[in-house]
């Protein structure tokens, strides 16, 4: 299906027999990307500790970067004048950038270490990060409960406010009070350059209320709208965003809503249980066209992988993989001790590593378990030498992209079922 201009095209290459798994061949300006894939997330135009070069080692297709931060430093302006995020960030491969939402309602709002509940009282859990500004237009406002380093460098609580036409905050850098809406995000993800691009929306809590989050959801479809209205380059493809919380009928309007204006379709939003996540894909999938790619906002640890593989999704990021890596927190294959109580991972300053010879994950052709041992590794997080932060978020970025590597190759050759059984039991 042509896509965009002449420049933007996906076509399906092969459907699972089992399930709705299937392996495509998007056609971008800067490259082609075959999915499943999983989109590195490199914030700030960098994956933290790993550069351009390390993500081609690796075999990274694309990097996803942030609207947001790059709109706040160095700018949209001074990257297009620079040639675009690939060529500012040395990466001659596709690029995809998000409407930047996400942060300037998490950012917004939450510079203060405290802990936030719902607007009913109810602490926010883990799995609620997601979680930012009442959809009325009132003065109640929800903080995120997201702790960043920039987060933690603002003393002062300095409130977002949303609106109708989109939302006035205060910059995490600064202070500086801002106004972004869906032309200031798409203005800004045209000056980025990036191939993909992501429509301005809004976000809910699974914790809200029905009505809370029906007004949330006809905000995202207006930005939406929006945002196809103020898009004046055919070179990118935009994705629309289905919401509705955890509400059955709400996401699924919003999946045929999509699905009609958007030539790409992502799910995004909160959730408050892994099982209400798999649920919301089973709900959406069935209203999304099959030749149009479908794109899993923030999701992508190993059993997200294949749920959502399984469900017919086809691209994912997360920034847990390089999160993960910064804190020791290392992916395993299930032969190594990888299973879905661990999330696939070990902590590798356990003591029981002090004297280990044995490579990170053995089997695993990363270059840190080419090269180190599990001691040099524990050693080096024990220290907090900046080399174990990079050596581990190189292993869980290969690790990772490598493993949904294996996942298409698995529905090529007709063995996915197979595969997701051995994984995940």
């Amino acid at each position: 299906m042509l896509l965009a201009g002449m420049n933007i095209k996906f076509t399906i290459e092969k459907r699972d027999k089992t399930s709705k798994a299937r392996v495509g061949k998007l056609v971008t300006p800067h490259g082609v990307i075959m999915t499943p894939n999983f989109n590195p997330v490199g914030t700030q135009a960098t994956v933290k500790t790993l550069s351009s070069q390390d993500l081609k080692s690796i075999g990274a297709q694309i990097v996803l970067s942030n609207t947001y931060h790059l709109m706040l430093r160095p700018g949209g302006e001074i990257i297009a004048k620079m040639g675009g995020l690939g060529k500012f960030m040395s990466w001659d491969k596709p690029t995809m950038t998000d409407s930047g939402g996400f942060q300037v309602f998490s950012l917004g709002v939450a510079q203060k270490k405290v802990t936030w509940k719902d607007i009913h009282g109810r602490k926010i859990s883990k799995f609620s990060k997601s979680v930012f500004l009442s959809p009325a237009d009132t003065t109640m406002q929800l903080p995120s409960v997201t702790k960043t380093r920039e987060e933690k460098q603002l003393k002062k609580l300095k409130e977002a406010k949303v609106h109708d036409e989109g939302v006035w905050f205060y910059s995490h850098v600064d202070g500086k009070k801002l106004w972004f809406d869906a032309q200031t995000s798409i203005k800004t993800q045209e000056q980025l350059s990036a191939d993909l691009i992501v429509a301005f929306d809004d976000h809910e809590s699974p914790l809200w209320d029905y009505e809370l989050t029906k007004l949330s959801l006809e905000r995202t479809s207006r930005w939406g709208l929006e945002s196809l209205k103020a898009q004046t380059r055919q070179d990118q493809l935009m994705y629309g965003v289905v919401h509705g919380g955890i509400y059955e009928d709400l996401r699924k309007f919003s999946a045929g809503f999509t699905n009609k204006y958007f030539p790409a379709v992502s799910i995004g939003g909160s959730y408050s249980s892994k099982d209400v996540l798999y649920q919301v894909m089973d709900w959406c999938v069935p209203y999304f066209q099959e030749d149009k790619p479908r794109h899993m906002l923030g999701i992508g640890e190993v059993q997200d992988l294949f749920e959502g593989i399984s469900r017919g999704m086809d691209f994912f990021d997360c920034v847990a993989p390089t999160r993960r890596g910064r804190h020791g927190n290392l992916y395993l294959q299930p032969k190594n001790g990888g299973h879905k109580e661990n999330n696939f991972t070990t902590q590798i300053t356990n003591t029981k590593y002090i004297l280990d010879s044995n490579p990170l994950d053995p089997g695993c052709e990363c270059y840190t378990c080419q090269n180190y041992t599990r001691a040099y590794l524990r050693h080096l997080f024990m220290t907090d030498e900046i080399l174990g932060q990079r050596l581990g978020s190189i292993h869980n970025i290969y690790f990772i992209v490598h493993l949904v590597d294996q996942i298409r190759q698995a529905i090529l050759d007709e063995r996915f079922a197979q595969m997701k059984q051995e994984w995940l039991g």
